[in-house]
C-alpha cells in the first residue's frame, strides 16, 4: 500500500482528502497539521508522495520542502502543493524546489486530487 502524507492546517480540507485518499485499500493516508510536525512525520514514514499545503502556522510549506529536500530520502520524494495562493514567487519558488504539481484550491474538486495523485504514484514500486 501506497502512503501519502497530507499536510494541510484547515481541519475541514484535511478530513476532506483523507476521507478521499484513504477510501478503499488503494492509500495509507497519513495527516500533518503544519509543517513542523509534517517534516517529522516525513522523514520518519517516508511516503511515497506529500500533499502540502503553503501557508501553515508554526513552519509553512516552502519551509518544510526546502528541509525536506535537503535530507537524502527528502530530496527524491514527490511532492504536490495545495494552496491558495496564485502568488508567482510563491509558484517559482516553489519549482525551484522540485514539485512535482502545483494545485489551486479552488481550481479542483476531491476527485480531481485523487486522480493527480494516482497518476503521480503509478509507476512507483512498494
Amino acid at each position: 500500500m501506497k502512503k501519502i502524507l497530507i499536510v494541510e492546517d484547515e481541519a475541514p480540507l484535511l478530513k476532506a482528502l483523507e476521507e478521499e485518499l484513504g477510501e478503499g485499500e488503494e492509500f495509507k493516508v497519513l495527516t500533518a497539521k503544519d509543517g513542523k510536525e509534517g517534516i517529522d512525520l516525513a522523514l520518519k514514514e517516508r511516503p511515497h508522495l506529500i500533499l502540502l499545503d503553503l501557508l501553515m502556522p508554526t513552519m509553512d510549506g516552502i519551509a518544510m520542502l526546502k528541509q525536506l529536500r535537503k535530507d537524502s530520502w527528502g530530496k527524491d520524494v514527490k511532492v504536490i502543493i495545495l494552496t491558495n495562493l496564485q502568488d508567482r514567487e510563491k509558484v517559482a519558488e516553489a519549482v525551484e524546489n522540485r514539485v512535482y504539481d502545483y494545485l489551486v484550491k479552488s481550481n479542483w474538486q476531491l476527485g480531481d486530487v485523487r486522480k493527480r495523485v494516482q497518476a503521480e504514484l503509478r509507476d512507483i514500486q512498494e
